[in-house]
Protein backbone atom coordinates (compact mmCIF):
# COMPACT_ATOMS: atom_id res chain seq x y z
CA UNK A 1 0.00 0.00 0.00
CA UNK A 2 2.88 2.37 0.77
CA UNK A 3 4.34 1.93 -2.72
CA UNK A 4 0.93 2.66 -4.23
CA UNK A 5 0.59 5.86 -2.16
CA UNK A 6 4.16 6.84 -3.07
CA UNK A 7 3.51 6.40 -6.79
CA UNK A 8 0.12 8.11 -6.62
CA UNK A 9 1.66 11.00 -4.66
CA UNK A 10 4.43 11.33 -7.24
CA UNK A 11 1.82 11.37 -10.02
CA UNK A 12 -0.09 14.17 -8.28
CA UNK A 13 3.05 16.23 -7.70
CA UNK A 14 3.92 15.91 -11.40
CA UNK A 15 0.33 16.74 -12.41
CA UNK A 16 0.59 19.82 -10.22
CA UNK A 17 3.51 21.06 -12.28
CA UNK A 18 1.53 20.50 -15.48
CA UNK A 19 -1.52 22.07 -13.82
CA UNK A 20 0.42 25.28 -13.36
CA UNK A 21 -0.34 26.02 -17.01
CA UNK A 22 -3.70 24.28 -17.43
CA UNK A 23 -6.72 26.24 -16.23
CA UNK A 24 -8.72 23.09 -15.44
CA UNK A 25 -6.19 21.65 -12.99
CA UNK A 26 -5.20 23.63 -9.88
CA UNK A 27 -1.43 23.19 -9.91
CA UNK A 28 -0.33 23.92 -6.33
CA UNK A 29 -3.35 22.17 -4.80
CA UNK A 30 -2.71 19.08 -6.92
CA UNK A 31 0.95 19.11 -5.90
CA UNK A 32 -0.08 19.47 -2.26
CA UNK A 33 -2.31 16.42 -2.62
CA UNK A 34 0.82 14.52 -3.69
CA UNK A 35 2.59 15.64 -0.49
CA UNK A 36 -0.46 14.64 1.54
CA UNK A 37 -0.48 11.16 0.00
CA UNK A 38 3.21 10.76 0.77
CA UNK A 39 2.53 11.59 4.42
CA UNK A 40 -0.27 9.04 4.45
CA UNK A 41 2.25 6.21 4.08
CA UNK A 42 3.31 4.34 7.21
CA UNK A 43 6.95 5.14 6.47
CA UNK A 44 6.90 8.95 6.27
CA UNK A 45 5.98 10.50 9.63
CA UNK A 46 2.98 12.79 9.36
CA UNK A 47 3.91 16.41 10.00
CA UNK A 48 0.62 18.27 10.35
CA UNK A 49 2.33 21.65 10.72
CA UNK A 50 4.18 21.18 7.43
CA UNK A 51 1.03 19.95 5.69
CA UNK A 52 -1.04 22.82 7.12
CA UNK A 53 1.41 25.52 6.04
CA UNK A 54 1.83 24.06 2.55
CA UNK A 55 -1.96 23.71 2.21
CA UNK A 56 -2.48 27.33 3.25
CA UNK A 57 0.04 28.47 0.63
CA UNK A 58 -1.58 26.29 -2.05
CA UNK A 59 -5.06 27.66 -1.26
CA UNK A 60 -3.78 31.24 -1.25
CA UNK A 61 -2.14 30.76 -4.65
CA UNK A 62 -5.31 29.07 -5.96
CA UNK A 63 -7.40 32.08 -4.87
CA UNK A 64 -4.92 34.60 -6.27
CA UNK A 65 -4.92 32.72 -9.58
CA UNK A 66 -8.45 33.99 -10.20
CA UNK A 67 -7.48 37.60 -9.60
CA UNK A 68 -4.00 38.04 -11.13
CA UNK A 69 -4.97 37.78 -14.85
CA UNK A 70 -8.02 39.96 -14.25
CA UNK A 71 -5.88 42.52 -12.44
CA UNK A 72 -3.45 42.51 -15.38
CA UNK A 73 -6.28 43.02 -17.83
CA UNK A 74 -7.95 45.75 -15.77
CA UNK A 75 -4.64 47.50 -15.08
CA UNK A 76 -4.15 47.88 -18.82
CA UNK A 77 -7.72 49.08 -19.44
CA UNK A 78 -9.44 45.78 -20.26
CA UNK A 79 -12.98 44.60 -19.64
CA UNK A 80 -14.56 41.30 -18.64
CA UNK A 81 -14.69 40.45 -22.36
CA UNK A 82 -10.90 40.51 -22.39
CA UNK A 83 -10.78 38.25 -19.33
CA UNK A 84 -13.19 35.76 -20.92
CA UNK A 85 -11.25 35.94 -24.18
CA UNK A 86 -8.04 35.20 -22.30
CA UNK A 87 -9.50 32.01 -20.82
CA UNK A 88 -11.03 30.85 -24.11
CA UNK A 89 -7.82 31.64 -26.01
CA UNK A 90 -5.79 29.74 -23.43
CA UNK A 91 -7.93 26.62 -23.81
CA UNK A 92 -7.84 26.80 -27.62
CA UNK A 93 -4.09 27.40 -27.49
CA UNK A 94 -3.63 24.32 -25.31
CA UNK A 95 -5.45 22.16 -27.82
CA UNK A 96 -3.66 23.55 -30.85
CA UNK A 97 -0.55 21.94 -32.35
CA UNK A 98 1.12 25.34 -32.61
CA UNK A 99 4.24 25.77 -30.49
CA UNK A 100 3.59 28.20 -27.64
CA UNK A 101 -0.14 27.93 -28.40
CA UNK A 102 -1.03 28.83 -24.81
CA UNK A 103 0.79 32.13 -24.99
CA UNK A 104 -0.49 33.03 -28.44
CA UNK A 105 -4.02 31.91 -27.53
CA UNK A 106 -4.02 34.00 -24.36
CA UNK A 107 -2.96 37.12 -26.19
CA UNK A 108 -5.27 36.65 -29.19
CA UNK A 109 -8.21 35.63 -26.99
CA UNK A 110 -7.95 38.81 -24.95
CA UNK A 111 -7.52 40.90 -28.09
CA UNK A 112 -10.57 39.36 -29.79
CA UNK A 113 -12.60 39.66 -26.58
CA UNK A 114 -11.80 43.34 -26.34
CA UNK A 115 -12.62 43.86 -30.02
CA UNK A 116 -16.01 42.22 -29.43
CA UNK A 117 -16.60 44.72 -26.64
CA UNK A 118 -15.53 47.72 -28.72
CA UNK A 119 -14.46 46.94 -32.29
CA UNK A 120 -13.41 50.52 -33.03
CA UNK A 121 -10.64 50.92 -30.45
CA UNK A 122 -7.90 48.50 -31.48
CA UNK A 123 -5.24 50.34 -29.47
CA UNK A 124 -7.16 49.84 -26.24
CA UNK A 125 -7.83 46.20 -27.18
CA UNK A 126 -4.13 45.66 -27.87
CA UNK A 127 -3.15 47.28 -24.58
CA UNK A 128 -5.70 45.22 -22.62
CA UNK A 129 -4.63 41.98 -24.29
CA UNK A 130 -1.03 42.74 -23.36
CA UNK A 131 -2.19 43.18 -19.74
CA UNK A 132 -4.03 39.85 -19.84
CA UNK A 133 -0.92 38.21 -21.25
CA UNK A 134 1.27 39.69 -18.50
CA UNK A 135 -1.27 38.61 -15.87
CA UNK A 136 -1.34 35.08 -17.24
CA UNK A 137 2.46 34.87 -17.24
CA UNK A 138 2.67 36.19 -13.68
CA UNK A 139 0.03 33.75 -12.45
CA UNK A 140 1.57 30.77 -14.25
CA UNK A 141 5.03 31.65 -12.94
CA UNK A 142 3.81 31.79 -9.34
CA UNK A 143 1.92 28.50 -9.66
CA UNK A 144 4.83 26.80 -11.40
CA UNK A 145 7.27 27.98 -8.72
CA UNK A 146 5.13 26.64 -5.89
CA UNK A 147 4.54 23.34 -7.72
CA UNK A 148 8.31 22.92 -8.22
CA UNK A 149 8.95 23.65 -4.54
CA UNK A 150 6.37 21.00 -3.57
CA UNK A 151 8.01 18.57 -6.01
CA UNK A 152 11.37 19.20 -4.31
CA UNK A 153 9.77 18.70 -0.88
CA UNK A 154 8.35 15.40 -2.10
CA UNK A 155 11.72 14.20 -3.40
CA UNK A 156 13.58 15.27 -0.23
CA UNK A 157 11.09 13.53 2.04
CA UNK A 158 11.10 10.40 -0.08
CA UNK A 159 14.89 10.38 -0.31
CA UNK A 160 15.20 10.53 3.46
CA UNK A 161 13.17 7.32 3.86
CA UNK A 162 13.88 5.61 0.51
CA UNK A 163 15.50 2.60 2.17
CA UNK A 164 12.29 1.85 4.07
CA UNK A 165 10.22 1.79 0.87
CA UNK A 166 12.35 -0.72 -1.02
Amino acid sequence: MDIFLLLLGFLFVCLGIIGSFLPVLPGPLTSWLGLFLLHFTKIIPTDWTFLGITLAIAVLIWILDYFIPAIGTKKFGGTKYGVYGTTIGLIIGLLSPIPFGMLIGTFLGAFIGELIYDNKDTNRALKASFGAFIGFLASATIKFSIAIVYFVFFIIQFWEFKGDFF
